[in-house]
């Protein structure tokens, strides 16, 4: 079982039925990463020059024969010359423009019909017009998410591919903030399914969440001057 095998239960996140305000039992503040904009770009670039280097296996026999480009998993593109340049006219909105160098594994045949990789970089500058909120104590971040690909490429010697790619980008204006929510309160879990039984000595009677109810008593605390 699961939140969605064989499970019924109404306390399970899912499509609501019905009016969604029935169930509502508190507001809740968490702590979460606001969007306050982002956009969406992609492109098919031809023409895009990959040096290589770090080739696997090591040594491969020349000429090589261009199989496929994609961003190297594990790796996050390395953003820089960030510039938020404020629009007089409309000073929620900036011209967002940056750098950003997107990690790529670039997979090859040599003359031998050995097949291997090799690592390169692709490099895009990007300016774009955003909603980008007033500075305050919790900083405002720019984040930007990219993406490549190719199937058409060729080789130069001795150690280059030109390539046409097509790369997305992401952007967002996000920043770390408290949100007050109206809750339906914590979720029934379910057993885990086909999973044998095992027992936790001092703790299968502890409930899976903390209670932190108020009671309808709130402690007034009274003001005194400061010691000087």
């Amino acid at each position: 079982m699961s939140f969605y095998i064989n499970n019924t239960n109404p306390n399970r996140p899912g499509p609501i039925n019905g009016n969604g305000m029935n169930g509502i039992c508190e507001k809740i503040l968490i702590e979460t990463t606001k969007v306050f904009d982002a956009c969406r770009c992609a492109t098919t670039e031809p023409g895009l020059l990959l040096p290589v280097t770090g080739f696997s296996p090591a040594d491969p026999v020349l000429p090589l024969t261009f199989v496929s480009a994609e961003t190297t998993v594990g790796i996050d593109p390395t953003v820089t010359d960030l510039v938020v340049d404020r629009l007089d006219t409309c000073p929620n909105y900036a011209n967002v423009s940056f750098s950003v160098q997107i990690p790529v594994t670039v997979t090859y045949r040599d003359a031998n019909g050995v097949l291997g990789t090799a690592t390169s970089t692709v490099t895009v500058q990007k300016a774009v017009v955003l909603f980008v909120p007033q500075p305050a104590l919790s900083p405002v971040n720019v984040g930007v998410t990219a993406l490549f690909s190719s199937r058409i490429g060729t080789f130069v010697s001795p150690d280059s591919f030109n390539v046409t790619g097509c790369i997305q980008i992401i952007v967002k204006v996000t920043s770390q903030v408290d949100v007050l929510v109206p809750s339906y309160g914590y979720p029934c879990l379910p057993p885990c399914q086909a999973v044998p039984a095992q027992t936790c000595p001092g703790l299968q009677d502890l409930p899976i969440y903390p209670t932190a109810t108020a009671g309808g008593e709130i402690p007034r605390v009274t003001p005194t001057s400061p010691t000087i």
